[in-house]
């Protein structure tokens, strides 16, 4: 079952990123080697008692002047409900109530997604505090008092938003279906590769950056190999509606929609364009597929625009290599969707790196490759102790994640670790999908 998607809302200035950044707490500084958008701070993992989520900051963008205040917030309120699954309306006890809040108060009410009404820089959690029963004319609940500044109310807000997500897990008749998220930045042919797996153009595709105005899911039939009908299911992230085409703007949006597509797939194809190559942008959507452990292939498309030689398949695929350096397991294929050149090849491709990210290894099978790693190549030592690797075994699949203990957990090195995820990638393949490695210390034996 995916992550909900908790989004945050409201206007410049009334604690938004403070919010943010108090619950996601330490939960920011993710991985140092990968360019995920984490540098960004556009969302972050949160846990609350039994539950967790991916929180999303849509406050990104602030505007200027005062005028284009409303149409931004309206943009957030609109990203928010289209991508999330509860949102937190934050307002400010200070200001009170502003007609803008109204407004997009109205909007949220609207769009019948569960609202949670913050209301922020509150001093005096004691004191009667009758400035935030105005709060209530917005019709969208009960206030929670906060001070994000302080870090007061966050629990009885959280609670809030916890009481909205479902406990069951409702998707598990589907479950079985493949979901794939497209993502890429604007204009690398999303959509025109969705339209040209399902033969036809339900998706509506200009060639304005961004035109496509919701994530949208496909389905898609098709014979394998052996005749059998398989459904995949395809998430578009193609964009928004843009009034005003103002590029970081852009940047920012396509990689919300890109956390919240990927966060619900159980694959990612990223799309790289051939023309252009690979770029920082492209590198860093990617980063989110990788941080949240989703299986991955990298599409070049629009190859048929390029002049070739012999070597332009190698000289394109090292510089991938190059820039995606913290994914060496992505499986890459070159496409074109306007001509359908290898579109087959990629419904051959996810169907391995399903297989692959729900592959589970025996134990046995797991330590008897551990024993032979540690043969060939001694764990490192320190001042004297020497790690000693104790046991292995899988404890999840989508993506495979393994535990090993050992006997001092500083000793077990990034590098070894990624020696022996090697050696088990030798031997079982996982193919286009992360492995995660957690170390546990265990003491000797007597």
């Amino acid at each position: 079952m995916s992550k909900p998607i908790v989004a945050i809302v409201g206007r410049p200035n009334v604690g938004k990123s403070t919010l943010f950044n108090a619950l996601a707490g330490e939960a920011i500084s993710i991985v140092k080697d990968t360019p995920g958008v984490t540098r960004d701070r556009i969302y972050a993992d949160v846990t609350w008692l039994d539950y967790s989520f991916t929180m999303v900051d849509t406050g990104g963008i602030e505007p200027d002047s005062r005028d284009i205040i409303l149409s931004q917030m309206r943009e957030q309120a609109q990203i928010a409900i289209d991508t999330a699954d509860v949102i937190i309306f934050i307002t400010d006890v200070k200001q009170g109530l502003v007609d803008s809040d109204a407004k997009v108060a109205d909007m949220l009410r609207r769009s019948g997604k569960p609202v949670v009404l913050a209301v922020n820089k509150v001093d005096n959690f004691n004191k009667y505090n009758g400035d935030i029963y105005e709060f209530y004319n917005l019709g969208i609940g009960d206030p929670v008092p906060i001070s994000a500044v302080s870090k007061l109310g966050l629990g009885e807000l959280l609670d809030e938003v916890v009481k909205y997500f479902d406990g069951t897990d409702t998707e598990e008749s589907e479950d079985e279906i493949p979901k794939i998220a497209i993502i890429g930045k604007p204009n690398v042919g999303k959509s025109s590769l969705i339209n040209k797996l399902l033969g036809e153009n339900r998706l509506i595709v200009s060639d304005i950056a961004g035109t496509t105005r919701d994530a949208v899911d496909t389905v898609i039939r098709r014979k394998d190999k052996n005749g059998e009908e398989k459904e995949y299911v395809f998430i578009d992230t193609a964009g928004l509606r843009r009034k005003n085409k103002i590029k970081e703007e852009l940047e920012k949006y396509s990689i919300i929609r890109s956390v919240t597509a990927v966060e619900r797939a159980d694959i990612v194809v990223l799309i790289i364009d051939a023309t252009e190559g690979v770029t920082e942008q492209d590198a860093k959507i990617a980063g989110i597929a990788h941080d949240k452990g989703k299986g991955v292939i990298v599409a070049v498309n629009k190859w048929d625009a390029v002049e070739k030689n012999d070597k332009t398949i190698y000289r394109h695929t090292e510089k991938i290599k190059e820039t995606l350096s913290f994914m060496p397991y992505a499986e890459l294929v070159f496409i074109s969707a306007l001509t359908g050149q290898r579109t087959n090849k990629l419904f051959e491709l996810i169907d391995i790196v399903m297989e692959n990210h729900a592959l589970r290894i025996g134990t046995g099978v797991l330590n008897e490759i551990m024993a032979e790693a540690v043969a060939l190549n001694q764990p490192p030592s320190d001042k004297g102790k020497r790690l000693k690797l104790y046991y292995i075994t899988q404890v999840a699949v989508k993506p495979p994640t393994f535990v090993i203990f050992v006997n001092n957990k500083e000793l077990m090195h990034f590098s070894y670790t990624r020696y022996i995820e090697n050696k088990i990638r030798e031997a079982f393949g996982f193919k286009g999908t992360p492995l995660k490695f957690f170390i546990r210390e265990r003491q000797e034996k007597e």
